[in-house]
């Protein structure tokens, strides 16, 4: 008889383990809330245009990523471009796009350069990421930054992305991060050089869902799932339509993957012993209000622009200093991503409230561009986006008390920031757990 799993989220790691698992003959049926696949990769319409909700780019690195798209037929789509970095500090935009421009940057002295060179170098090669998860990230920077370089570059950064998280938080999150913005550079260049599929992630998302339709899998998209459960005869999956809501449905399988936050699978798996409930509730995340643009006017030629002063949002992504303004009518997508804890009275303020509040700054910051300028301006609101790696931080076990069903998810991610390349790497890697071990998948 066909074995059955259920996957709790089609994001791109939902998607992936729905692949794997189709192509070993498994039935697969996907579930989740919203009325699209994708997840933090979904996209949507922004004026007359469809692009990603959330910033995305593809590194030459990404070997997972380039593999998965290269399986979908869509490696030829690839647009390959070297970006420019700035940073806004004290009121003025600086290039820190090259080692010239970072020796020209005026707001920190010579020895206070060196110091935060020697930092990024060091991190950008160390290869034990498990030796910082008991470092203090204010310690371990103030140590090799200087205290000068940490309140005029790291600290407004850490306050920006991490909140007063960053207090509790281990020199893990800032090595991961260096490592990222290292493998962006091309070895022979030297220079920052992104990717971007053609059409972006809606059209990887459209493929991908045509991909696994084709090998029969189901998706139950729209649905609340109330309860997942498991006994002798199987796991359970009870949930309801959102339209439909009376009307509630429980579907039988021999193993469950959960992919949602840790908090969504303590609440909808009853069976759990307090103690495991504990250890998933215990798991803080960081969220994001994440703002796109559509504008007649560019604010600079940087793709990122990083921020120590005081601003309402974390950074700017300029979307069409990577990817070519002609798939916007010649118009530029600018992204305005404010990172913040769940409960954060920013998840309060309302569309047009965020909308006057970002607009204003960047007029500030920029005074050749004005709200008039604006075609287009959309808000995503998603309270737990990623895990806080908290010094002493232990991810909780994949495979949980209750028979067949695991938790698969961002905080399991441990020595790498969240993107879609460590998403289905942590899938592969689940995967080869999964069916490598015998206790796993039988």
């Amino acid at each position: 008889m066909q074995k059955r799993v259920a996957i709790i989220g089609a994001g791109m790691l939902g998607l992936t383990l729905a692949l794997r698992f189709a192509d070993r003959g498994w039935k697969v049926e996907i579930y989740d809330s919203a009325s699209e696949v994708g997840g933090l990769a979904a996209a949507w319409k922004i004026g007359d245009f469809v692009w990603d909700k959330h910033y995305h780019v593809t590194l030459l690195s990404d070997s997972y990523t380039r593999k998965l798209i290269a399986e979908l037929g869509l490696e030829v789509e690839f647009e390959w471009k070297t970006t420019k970095t700035g940073f806004y500090t004290e009121g003025n935009l600086f290039s820190m796009s090259d080692i010239m421009d970072f020796l020209r940057f005026p707001p920190i002295k010579t020895l206070d350069k060196l110091r935060l060179g020697a930092t990024i170098f060091y991190a950008a090669h160390f290869t034990n990421g498990k030796r910082l998860e008991n470092v203090p990230i204010e310690s371990w920077l103030k140590r090799f930054s200087g205290k000068t370089n940490f309140e005029k570059i790291w600290k407004p950064l850490l306050l920006a992305k991490l909140g007063n998280a960053y207090k509790q938080t281990s020199a893990s999150f800032i090595w991961a991060t260096i490592q990222r913005m290292y493998a962006a550079r091309n070895s022979g260049l030297k220079k920052e050089m992104f990717g971007y599929i053609r059409g972006g992630y809606a059209r990887i998302l459209k493929r991908f869902a045509d991909v696994l339709k084709q090998k029969d899998v189901t998706f139950h998209l729209n649905f609340k799932v109330i309860s997942i459960e498991s006994n002798d005869s199987g796991v359970f999956v009870k949930g309801c339509d959102k339209i439909e809501q009376k009307r509630q449905y429980s579907n039988s399988f021999d193993t469950a993957i959960l992919t949602c936050p840790c908090s969504v699978a303590s609440r909808i798996l009853p069976q759990l012993p307090v103690q495991e409930k504990l250890k998933l509730d215990s798991v803080k995340y960081q969220g994001v209000i994440c703002a796109s643009i559509l504008s007649r006017q560019s604010l600079s030629d940087f793709y990122i622009t990083n921020i120590t002063d005081e601003v309402p949002f974390t950074g700017i992504i300029e979307m069409t200093a990577l990817v070519d303004k002609s798939h916007f009518g010649g118009n530029a997508l600018i992204y305005l991503p404010k990172y913040a804890s769940p409960d954060d009275r920013i998840f309060d303020k309302s569309d047009d409230e965020i909308e006057d509040l970002f607009l204003s700054s960047l007029e500030r910051m920029y005074p050749h561009f004005s709200k008039s300028d604006v075609l287009a301006f959309r808000i995503s609101r998603v309270r737990q986006v990623f895990p806080i790696h908290t010094i002493g931080y232990t991810q909780p076990p994949m495979k949980t008390s209750l028979p067949n069903i695991f938790i698969v998810n961002s905080s399991h991610i441990r020595y790498a920031t969240l993107n879609v390349n460590e998403t289905i790497c942590l899938a592969e890697r689940f995967l080869a757990e999964y069916f490598g071990s015998p206790s796993l998948s039988s």
